[in-house]
């Protein structure tokens, strides 16, 4: 099964027979056999360690010495290598949170020294303020918990290597978070008054279809505008959840598209080129983000700290408003499942004013019917 040794050798000037000063362990799982150090030099410290790796190959854990010397940036490459092999589409934000992981613990620290309390202390770090000049910066407890879900992530593909024999428990932080954000039309109009001219297209698209700007609606080509039959479209792959997606024309979104076109028309004859994208600078260029201008309309429109995400709450809203059946209205905005959906189902004030009306309609139609009156009469006659 294994035994414990001192390595022993010839010195090549002397010829001397020379022991090495630490006790090693040898052993054998699935007909591989491993050498590894015990970093002791008593007899019975290496005897433990053997026992607990028979222990542990005989319960199926990874064992041997790749596995003790899996470093932490190891196992944060395997998160990133399998979000590119997959295509996702966070990947620049997965290699951000691990930037952070590896500036706290160091990338070299050996994965079986990340206890589960030096990752509390990587919570608590990453929730105050630095008190030295290049620590890291405080982060938002939703943050912290999007890099030790990346950590949880990197431990998981790790033992899944056979690389990682033990993975600490990771307790992520209570979050409450959930915005309520959503636009009145006036605050709508006031938000698009203060807008460059360029950026209102999107801005009133985003309003009317509740999609994301910037992976759905900034990346539209013209290819994308059916004219014709009257969609704008994403084509499978494009969206978050991979599925493809169709949003059929209003009025005033037939009306957007158009003058949008025209406006682009304008801009290829002028440089004598031709441009795929449907919403784009002055000079042709695409537009790839506008948080600047965005939060300089939103303060001056007297509504600071306005999110653009927060016109996906209000098409849901309008939605529900609307009497739009759920299932349809999940299809337009391309929510997946109904409970994510539901979070952006917002009620309000002036919905639930709607809903006290149409009771109040509900009881004097009640109140007015055959059968209320006939009640009435019998308990007068009674």
């Amino acid at each position: 099964m294994g035994y414990v040794y001192q390595p022993t050798w010839r010195d090549r000037k002397t010829g001397e027979q020379k022991k090495a000063a630490t006790w090693w362990i040898s052993y054998s799982t699935h007909g591989k056999r491993h050498r590894e150090n015990a970093h002791s030099t008593k007899q019975a410290d290496a005897s433990r360690l053997l026992k607990l790796r028979l222990g542990q190959a005989a319960i199926g854990m990874p064992v041997g010495p790749q596995v003790e010397r899996t470093t932490l940036g190891d196992i944060l490459k395997m998160v990133e290598v399998d979000y590119a092999a997959n295509g996702r589409r966070s990947l620049d934000r997965v290699k951000q949170a691990a930037a952070h992981l590896k500036d706290f613990f160091d990338a070299d620290t050996k994965v079986r020294n990340l206890t589960a309390d030096r990752i509390t202390a990587y919570q608590a770090a990453r929730l105050k303020q630095p008190e030295r000049e290049g620590a890291l910066r405080a982060a938002s407890p939703s943050t912290t918990n999007y890099e030790l879900a990346v950590l949880r992530r990197a431990f998981r593909l790790g033992a899944r290597a056979g690389k990682v024999a033990a993975r600490p428990e990771i307790q992520m932080l209570h979050v409450e978070n959930v915005r309520k954000g959503f636009f009145e039309p006036g605050q709508h109009r006031a938000v698009m008054n203060h807008l460059p001219d360029y950026l209102k297209p999107v801005a009133s698209v985003a309003y009317i279809t509740g999609w994301r700007t910037k992976s759905e609606l900034l990346t539209r080509q013209w290819c994308h505008v059916d004219f014709a039959n009257g969609w704008l479209r994403l084509d499978p792959g494009e969206s978050k959840n991979g599925e493809g997606r169709e949003f059929p024309f209003t009025p005033e979104l037939l009306s957007i598209l158009q003058g949008q076109r025209e406006v682009v028309k304008a801009i290829e004859r002028k440089h004598s080129c031709v441009l795929p994208w449907v919403f784009v600078h002055a000079d042709g260029r695409r537009i790839k983000d506008f948080r600047g201008a965005w939060a300089n309309a939103c303060k001056d429109a007297g509504v600071p700290g306005r999110l653009v995400h927060d016109f996906r709450r209000t098409a849901v809203r309008n939605l529900e408003r609307a009497g739009v059946p759920r299932s349809a209205a999940m299809k337009l905005t391309g929510h997946k499942t109904e409970g994510v959906y539901r979070r952006y189902a917002i009620t309000d004030s002036a919905m639930l004013q709607e809903a006290a009306v149409k009771l109040a309609v509900l009881h004097a139609s009640e109140a007015n019917s055959p059968s209320s009156v006939q009640v009435k009469e019998l308990s007068v006659k009674g």
